[in-house]
């Protein structure tokens, strides 16, 4: 049988249905389109994250203070000693390290004349511009002061600059931060949210200033950018060495971000993962009914089975002609669920610009193995049942 001949018979058989395809059609359709929406929506919070997370560099590593251990029957050992601005200015001095920030985090009143409203306040050192990769837009930074006695300097974020003195300029007025004023030296350029806090609407003081308005001793971390021609193993090991011999215990916990990237990125694959299954539930009810369609189809068309017969068709012929329509009804499932799929992540960026989505080539390539595969294992029952039908009993007239 020629392979035009083949394609023709297949449209025959599916238009002369027509009612009973789109539904078979529909049902793939929305299978496949769970799939790759659930995918999409996994990946894209996938990249949302990681991208969150390197915004800041990627030769970063944290420094905390603080390290739980387990001993004995389920014992477990909690060491909680300050981090200080000493350890800091140490870790500094090392080689393969490039800058440090020292970081306290709070929140407090910011005010200026009658204008004020509680923010978040960061405690921070001079190398968080380079660092965290901030831009200015007006002024300067927070300036290479003594760490443990800096000048009463702050920069504030876009959006408080813009609370707090509108249109009118704010460098070198003074803001009453808590109880103590400081200097407005710089204001810097929009930067967004990471991880929920909001980086526009902060004010920069000082790391030491920052402990002694919250009332701490002890820093809540200390970021450091190592030196990019190393590793991140190799980075730390001085690190550890530095602080155990200053401190005299492990009495502290040190991450990578290349760890942090690592753990996070396996937890959202299989968040991913995870949603791709749930939605291959209805891909599987999309099989069963092509399925069902074909064990129909090949009972209503006995007499149409044995004039192919008759007029020379091979088992294998008429078995190649049902598991093709099978296919076929599978992979004009598998486009119109892909359509459908990006139809809804087109209205939903229209919808929600900023909200997360990304369809990888990997589960398009993915849905049509799988509505080739489906279609497959749907057609072969009904295709080598209607294969083995003898042409003398096909030809006989349905009672």
């Amino acid at each position: 049988m020629a392979a035009s001949d083949f394609l023709r018979w297949v449209w025959r058989a599916l238009s002369a249905q027509w009612l009973r395809s789109t539904l078979t059609l529909a049902g793939m359709a929305i299978g496949i389109t769970a799939v790759c929406l659930m995918s999409a929506l996994g990946e894209g919070a996938r990249r949302y994250l990681l991208a969150e997370f390197t915004q800041f560099g990627s030769h970063l590593m944290a420094v905390t203070p603080g390290k739980t251990e387990t001993f004995g029957l389920g014992g477990v050992l909690t060491t909680i000693r300050p981090l200080s601005l000493a350890d800091a200015e140490a870790l500094v001095r090392l080689p393969g390290i490039e800058r440090v920030v020292p970081v306290v985090f709070g929140t407090a009143r910011v005010s200026h004349g009658r204008r004020g409203r509680h923010v978040n306040v960061g405690g921070v050192g001079p190398a968080a511009l380079d660092v965290w990769r901030l831009r200015l837009s007006q002024g300067r930074f927070l300036p290479e002061d003594e760490l443990q006695n800096p000048r009463a300097f702050t920069v504030l974020g876009s959006t408080l600059k813009r609370e707090l003195f509108g249109s009118q300029p704010a460098l070198g007025e003074f803001v009453h931060i808590g109880s103590a004023r400081f200097r407005v030296v710089g204001v810097l350029a929009p930067k967004g949210q990471f991880m929920g806090t909001d980086l526009d609407d902060t004010a920069y003081i000082p790391a030491a200033k920052g402990l002694a308005l919250f009332n701490r001793d002890s820093l809540m971390e200390v970021d450091l950018v190592y030196n990019a021609r190393l590793t991140s193993e190799a980075a730390r090991v001085p690190v550890e060495r530095l602080l155990r011999s200053r401190h005299g215990l492990d009495d502290f916990t040190l991450i990578t971000q290349d760890e942090v990237l690592a753990s996070l990125d396996k937890i959202l694959a299989m968040l991913k993962y995870a949603g791709a299954a749930l939605g291959a539930v209805s891909l599987l009810v999309g099989g069963v009914g092509i399925l069902t369609i074909m064990l129909i189809v090949g009972h209503q068309r006995v007499q149409e089975i044995g004039l192919l017969r008759a007029l020379g068709a091979t088992g294998a012929q008429v078995r190649n002609l049902f598991i093709g329509e099978a296919v076929a009804l599978a992979l004009l499932g598998c486009l119109a669920g892909l359509v459908l799929t990006l139809l809804l992540l087109v209205g939903l960026q229209m919808a929600a610009p900023d909200f997360p989505a990304h369809l990888p080539v990997q589960a398009v390539v993915i849905a049509l193995g799988l509505s080739v595969l489906i279609g497959v294992t749907a057609g072969v029952y009904p295709a080598t049942h209607a294969a083995r039908l003898s042409p003398v009993e096909a030809l006989r007239p349905l009672e």
